[in-house]
């Protein structure tokens, strides 16, 4: 199978489990503002990482409920970072943002459901001990020590000309729900501690390296491919890899993360051959 294909087929697996999913505890414009932006055509790139993570350690049957509130709390941190109070986007994905459609009220309760739906999607695994082990990961991953407290980082704009600081920004803003995209793989399907430590030094790069690529992409991305509108972070004066180490470092250290993250998994032997082809792929995405 190759690579385009291998993601096709755990991107199809993640998008019908989405698209099943009932909300049946909320109705009305509420879950129609939920659905709107979960079921935006996007990447997929957490869900897909998780049911990957899981395969490559063996699998199991709970990385799909992991990879579906993986995307819950991506798409309501889209949702959130896109109002006027963030971000101010008007676009997301190819298409108007949440706030546009609903309205900034509902755009924020549309987030807040998604957030707390991503929690009850992975107590339906069954396994109480299993599902809490999750929720720890998730939990800490998209709460205020990791992606929250990145975005208030960069609200803050807390590293001006600090290369160091702006990582550690970055680390928690994005990378910490790749990494827990891994971490929470490979945890449902009981991988050992070795393997655990290779996915979680892999999940870390894999993000630096994500985040680089977005910064560049700000800067040379064109709006049709992105589904955004790219040059907001010059225009607002942001503090961003390319504004520190230029067009061609902000590439270079890009590469230097996909390499290390590449190199990382020499764990997992033949089993992670996909998670090192989506990190290599990485670098050449344009959106």
């Amino acid at each position: 199978m190759t690579y385009e294909e291998a993601w096709a087929r755990y991107l199809e697996t993640v998008n019908e489990g989405l698209a099943a999913y009932s909300f049946s505890a909320v109705g009305g414009t509420c879950r129609e503002a939920m659905r709107y932006s979960l079921l935006s055509p996007g990447k997929r790139l957490r869900g897909i990482l998780c049911l990957a993570a899981a395969e490559s350690a063996g699998g199991s049957e709970a990385a799909l409920p992991c990879a579906m509130a993986l995307e819950m709390v991506h798409a309501y941190s889209l949702i959130h970072d896109d109002l006027p109070a963030m971000d101010n986007d008007t676009l997301r994905r190819g298409k108007p943002t949440n706030h546009v459609v609903y309205g900034e009220a509902m755009a924020i309760l549309a987030g807040d459901g998604l957030l707390t739906e991503a929690f009850s999607c992975l107590a339906s695994i069954g396994d109480d001990a299993l599902a809490g082990k999750l929720t720890r990961v998730l939990s800490r991953a998209a709460g205020a020590g990791g992606m929250v407290g990145g975005q208030a980082l960069d609200i803050e704009n807390a590293s001006p000309g600090d290369w160091e600081a702006l990582r550690r920004m970055e680390a928690l803003k994005t990378g910490c729900l790749i990494c827990a995209a891994v971490e929470m793989g490979l945890t449902a399907a009981q991988a050992d501690k070795e393997l655990m430590e290779a996915g979680r030094q892999y999940g870390e790069n894999l993000g630096l390296a994500f985040q680089l690529i977005d910064d560049i992409l700000d800067v040379r991305g064109s709006r049709e491919a992105m589904g955004k509108t790219p040059g907001k972070d010059a225009q607002e004066g942001k503090t961003t890899a390319v504004s520190i180490l230029g067009l061609e470092g902000a590439l270079q250290a890009a590469q230097r993360a996909t390499e290390e993250a590449v190199s990382s998994l020499g764990p997992f032997g033949g089993r992670g051959v996909f998670l090192q082809e989506i990190a290599r792929h990485m670098l050449s995405r344009v959106s």
